[in-house]
């Protein structure tokens, strides 16, 4: 893509979140800032990306071009690069993938989107599938305060669970791989997050402000009741021959219990962390 293209959807993503229009809009998006090969200096790009567990893919397609775009060149020459999802910025390991794990990987991606067979069929070179996977540390929050990070997050959830809700229903009778792989990566990353705040802020927040102990009990309860649906949507999208009609009722149950949930957290924490956290 031009230059000037590029750069205007990387300034529409920053300033929003992760959110943008045009060609990208309701997409998976990232912005991927890789080490120039002879200049040395830092270049972003916008990329697509598909969920796959605790690791995100990449494809190389260059939209079928006959040459590797430069951002697949330059982390192949250093695979450390940097990683902005719209929510937290973090340094990643590239790993160029081979053999038979790229080829299950980018049929599973052609499955769910034709598009990148269809690019695969305009070029001769055989299009890279790059995993992306987080170097541990702590991300940067993209956020200016503990209320606004918490809502980002929040915020993160609900656009990649109605994405998998529009993503089931125009699904085929059965679920591709792909559909699978963001269900259960999304559940994981929900499960996680809750871990996170059961362990960390929520007895924080009780240490500093023991009023908010209804609150907090309350929170607790609401997670391990949104566990017990994620652990009915793991079972039903793993199970064989997973059908959309009842992926798609247990999203949609997921979907709302968890609406109530985080509205619910936002009203009664956000004014508190925003005071009393830095």
């Amino acid at each position: 893509m031009p230059n000037d293209f590029n750069q205007q959807v990387i300034e529409e993503f920053r300033a929003n979140n992760g959110r943008v229009g045009g060609p990208f809009e309701g997409a998976r998006l990232i912005l991927l800032t890789t080490t120039g090969i002879r200049s040395g200096a830092p270049h972003t790009t916008p990329v697509g990306y598909l969920p796959d567990g605790d690791r995100i893919l990449v494809i190389a397609s260059a939209g079928g071009a006959p040459r590797h775009p430069d951002w697949y060149r330059n982390l192949v020459a250093e695979p450390r690069v940097t990683v902005e999802d719209g929510v937290f910025t973090y340094e990643a390991e590239a790993t160029v993938l081979t053999g038979a794990e790229r080829d299950r990987l980018f049929a599973r991606a052609a499955e769910a989107d034709p598009g990148w067979a269809e690019y695969q069929d305009r070029t001769e070179r055989v299009i890279p599938v790059v995993a992306l996977r987080e170097i541990p540390g702590p991300p940067d929050l993209g956020a200016r305060s503990m209320g606004e990070g918490l809502k980002l997050v929040h915020d993160a959830f609900r656009r990649e669970l109605a994405l998998i809700r529009a993503e089931v229903a125009a699904s085929g009778p059965g679920l591709g791989a792909q559909l699978r792989v963001n269900c259960l990566t999304f559940c994981g990353g929900l499960l996680h997050h809750h871990t996170m705040e059961d362990t960390g802020m929520f007895p924080a927040l009780a240490g500093q402000r023991p009023e908010l102990a209804p609150v907090v009990e309350r929170l607790h309860e609401e997670h391990r009741h949104i566990a017990d649906l994620v652990a009915e949507l793991r079972e039903v999208v793993s199970a064989d021959g997973a059908g959309r009609a009842r992926t798609l009722a247990e999203v949609e149950r997921l979907t709302a219990e968890l609406e109530g949930h985080l509205a619910y957290e936002e009203e009664k924490l956000i004014p508190v962390l925003d005071a009393a956290l830095p």
